[in-house]
């Protein structure tokens, strides 16, 4: 606590940092949401997505790119950096996309974008040739970025939207099987040994995955992963027919959640992001097959995993503030710049998507009884969040 400017604070929120009833962190950094904007704006802007990540006491977050225009060349990125500027709250770094239109087939404007994002991503849809990763890997490399891959084969997809297991079997719906993730991440680390190309491995879902990085990781290779909570707290015994349990990857297996949670406490996991997918209502009031993909979790993060992991002694605080805050930064060379957000770590409450600041309301955590609630949120040396909105 020493280490941060309490002074910024209104005095009752001070008095209770220094008197231990309210605990101070290092802002949270998440390197996976989509913002939707420019192109999207209904489903979330830059700033409703920027105040919900200062509520969940987050200062910094890296943007997916799969906007319109897609931040493939420096002129459509601009677009996105313009309202980053204007009405952004907190640091708000953009990935750029790998593949010109998110299309697959040919490489964007790496080099000249380098300079102005944080990496380089297709999320949403998998690189899905060899070919293709390796000549991305190569000039990703020599522009001294990170690839941050959504690793999913659409060949073995089937036309599925949850996991292929028994929930899905028994309830006659198309199953996701598990080998779609871990076959790319499979052919990706090799093609990282070959390259050395910085390579960072999204949202893991399953314990393939979970194995062969923990693997190259032994073999020196250069990769890092992100785990998102609802993959370390449920799994596909959660899952009812309703749209706010329909995510990419799927919820999966217990035997998978327990090995994301290994992955976590041996270190083989190196950070946690939300994958926070904002949508409309209507479009996640169709069900499991016909609505989109995507939870929001940037304001329940820190609660579910502090009551899940922390308050059940699976991991220690430190362990989870390194997983949120620490990693994630220094994996992408992310400054702390002193950001500090203030909890009340005794508040116990309900979750109600009515209460998000964010345009999207769907999550399966709905419902759930968690503790910890952000009092404040200090980014840049200004308050972000204030609970009392002083």
């Amino acid at each position: 606590m020493n280490c941060f400017d309490l002074t910024v604070l209104p005095e009752n929120i001070k008095n209770k940092c220094l008197d231990g009833s309210y605990t101070v962190f290092p802002a949270f950094c998440d390197v996976h949401v989509h913002f939707r904007e420019p192109g999207f704006s209904y489903k979330e802007t830059i700033k409703s997505g920027s105040l919900a990540a200062a509520k969940g006491g987050y200062t910094a977050v890296c943007t997916m790119p799969n906007l319109n225009p897609v931040p493939d060349c420096v002129s459509n990125l601009q677009k996105q950096l313009d309202i980053i500027k204007k009405d952004a709250v907190i640091n708000v770094y953009p990935f750029g996309s790998l593949t010109v239109n998110l299309e697959g087939e040919k490489l964007s404007d790496i080099k000249n974008l380098s300079d102005y994002v944080i990496g380089f991503s297709d999320d949403g849809k998998g690189i899905q040739t060899a070919g293709m990763m390796k000549e991305a890997m190569f000039i990703v490399k020599e522009s001294g970025s990170i690839i941050s891959a959504h690793c999913e084969d659409n060949s073995l997809l089937e036309g599925g939207y949850i996991h292929k297991g028994a929930y899905a079997e028994k309830h006659g719906h198309r199953g996701i099987c598990s080998e779609s993730e871990w076959k790319p991440v499979e052919r990706d680390l090799e093609l990282c040994a070959q390259t050395g190309c910085a390579y960072h491995v999204c949202h893991v879902s399953c314990k393939e995955s979970v194995s062969l990085i923990r693997q190259a990781k032994k073999s020196g290779i250069n990769v890092t992963c992100e785990t998102a909570p609802h993959y370390i707290l449920l799994d596909e015994n959660a899952v009812k027919e309703d749209g706010k349990f329909k995510m990419n990857p799927p919820l999966r297996s217990e035997k998978d959640r327990e090995a994301v949670l290994e992955g976590i406490t041996d270190g083989t996991v190196d950070m946690i992001a939300t994958d926070h997918a904002p949508h409309s209502a209507e479009e996640k009031s169709k069900g499991l097959e016909k609505s989109a993909f995507g939870i929001v979790g940037l304001e329940t993060a820190f609660p579910l995993l502090y009551t899940g992991l922390v308050k059940t002694k699976i991991i220690s605080l430190e362990k989870l503030i390194n997983l949120m805050a620490v990693n994630p930064r220094k994996r992408f060379n992310i400054p702390q710049n002193g950001d500090f957000t203030v909890w009340d770590l005794s508040a116990g409450y309900v979750i109600n998507p009515c209460d998000f600041l964010s345009k999207g309301k769907s999550t399966p955590f709905e419902g759930g009884k968690v503790y910890g609630k952000c009092v404040a949120t200090v980014c840049n040396g200004n308050i972000v969040y204030n609970r009392y909105g002083e």
